[in-house]
Protein backbone atom coordinates (compact mmCIF):
# COMPACT_ATOMS: atom_id res chain seq x y z
CA UNK A 1 0.00 0.00 0.00
CA UNK A 2 1.02 3.37 -0.73
CA UNK A 3 1.35 5.90 1.56
CA UNK A 4 -1.09 8.45 0.41
CA UNK A 5 -3.80 5.49 0.29
CA UNK A 6 -6.00 5.26 3.00
CA UNK A 7 -6.15 2.51 5.44
CA UNK A 8 -8.73 0.21 6.15
CA UNK A 9 -9.64 1.95 9.57
CA UNK A 10 -9.51 5.08 7.96
CA UNK A 11 -11.91 3.75 5.11
CA UNK A 12 -14.25 2.47 8.34
CA UNK A 13 -14.77 6.34 9.75
CA UNK A 14 -15.52 7.54 6.48
CA UNK A 15 -17.91 5.48 5.50
CA UNK A 16 -19.47 5.56 9.50
CA UNK A 17 -19.81 9.39 8.89
CA UNK A 18 -22.70 11.25 8.13
CA UNK A 19 -23.39 12.75 4.72
CA UNK A 20 -23.61 16.37 6.50
CA UNK A 21 -19.87 14.81 8.38
CA UNK A 22 -18.51 14.18 4.46
CA UNK A 23 -19.47 17.45 3.28
CA UNK A 24 -18.14 19.78 6.07
CA UNK A 25 -14.61 18.34 5.77
CA UNK A 26 -14.98 18.40 1.90
CA UNK A 27 -15.68 22.25 2.49
CA UNK A 28 -13.61 22.92 5.20
CA UNK A 29 -10.73 21.04 3.51
CA UNK A 30 -11.66 23.43 0.34
CA UNK A 31 -11.22 26.59 2.29
CA UNK A 32 -8.33 25.78 3.23
CA UNK A 33 -6.88 25.41 -0.34
CA UNK A 34 -7.98 28.27 -1.34
CA UNK A 35 -6.54 29.88 2.49
CA UNK A 36 -3.30 28.20 1.49
CA UNK A 37 -3.24 29.54 -2.24
CA UNK A 38 -3.93 32.78 -0.96
CA UNK A 39 -0.98 33.08 1.48
CA UNK A 40 1.46 31.42 -1.22
CA UNK A 41 0.55 34.14 -3.84
CA UNK A 42 0.51 37.16 -1.45
CA UNK A 43 4.30 35.90 -0.60
CA UNK A 44 5.28 35.49 -4.58
CA UNK A 45 3.64 38.67 -5.02
CA UNK A 46 3.68 41.35 -1.81
CA UNK A 47 2.69 44.11 -4.77
CA UNK A 48 -0.21 42.54 -5.84
CA UNK A 49 -3.65 44.22 -4.07
CA UNK A 50 -6.21 42.16 -1.87
CA UNK A 51 -8.07 42.68 -4.73
CA UNK A 52 -5.60 41.26 -7.60
CA UNK A 53 -4.41 38.12 -5.22
CA UNK A 54 -8.08 37.31 -4.69
CA UNK A 55 -8.60 37.52 -8.43
CA UNK A 56 -5.78 35.25 -8.99
CA UNK A 57 -6.77 32.74 -6.14
CA UNK A 58 -10.38 32.33 -7.88
CA UNK A 59 -9.56 32.18 -11.64
CA UNK A 60 -6.75 29.72 -10.19
CA UNK A 61 -9.53 27.80 -8.71
CA UNK A 62 -11.88 28.16 -11.45
CA UNK A 63 -9.56 26.17 -14.03
CA UNK A 64 -8.49 23.65 -11.71
CA UNK A 65 -8.27 20.14 -13.01
CA UNK A 66 -7.92 16.72 -10.57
Amino acid sequence: MHSDEPSEKQIEIFKAMSPQRKLDITLNMYRMARELKTLRLRELHPDWSREKVEAAVREIFLNART
